[in-house]
């Protein structure tokens, strides 16, 4: 047994560091002219077309990617957070019209993009406590999402316990605010 471990270890090893025999090019140095013959100036001119090209394609794809992001942007400005009782991860009753929005909003996302339930807490209690109560409660807001039509394999949950607050003043208040689960849009 000890032979096949050794003998695979080798062998991955070897695999992974393969040897290159070609030697190394090195740039000739500025001061020295190179003269160069006709035919592959053409072809440093075509490089330079195509290099032109691939810029034009990368600023499209920028673009691209800067409407998504935007997109997400606009959308994760309609979601909602829902907020939650002291101990609870069972969703009240007027934050019943949150849930209901933010489902109409995942569900005319576009399909490519997940939602994270971020589950969050005040801060009375232990940090395991409230990592797995923060965990309770986005999972309940996704229940309540699937049972409103979202898709549920688009749906990750993540808890932050009481690491994440958005008030941090000593006042009961202040900490209702930080019992809630965030939505946020990912590509």
């Amino acid at each position: 047994m000890k032979n096949v471990l050794f003998t695979s270890a080798v062998v991955a090893l070897l695999a992974l560091s393969g040897c290159s025999s070609k030697e190394p090019v090195v740039d000739a140095p500025v001061d020295e002219k190179v003269e160069q013959p006709v035919q592959e100036v053409e072809a440093v001119k075509t490089e330079e077309v195509a290099t032109e090209d691939t810029s034009v394609l990368g600023e499209n794809a920028a673009n691209m990617s800067d409407s998504n992001e935007m997109t997400i942007a606009n959308l994760e400005k309609e979601l909602l957070s829902v907020y939650f009782d002291f101990d609870k991860f069972s969703i009240r009753e007027d934050m019943q019209n949150n849930v209901a929005n933010d489902a109409k909003v995942a569900k005319g996302a576009p399909a490519n993009l997940t939602v994270k339930l971020e589950g969050n807490c005040d801060e009375w209690g232990s940090d395991e406590y409230n990592f797995a109560l923060g965990l309770k409660r986005a999972n309940s807001v996704k229940n309540a999402l699937v049972a409103e039509g979202v898709d549920a394999s688009r749906i990750t949950m993540v808890s932050y316990g009481e690491s994440n607050p958005v008030c941090s003043d000593k006042t009961r208040e202040c900490w209702s605010k930080n019992r809630r689960v965030d939505f946020k849009l990912l590509p």
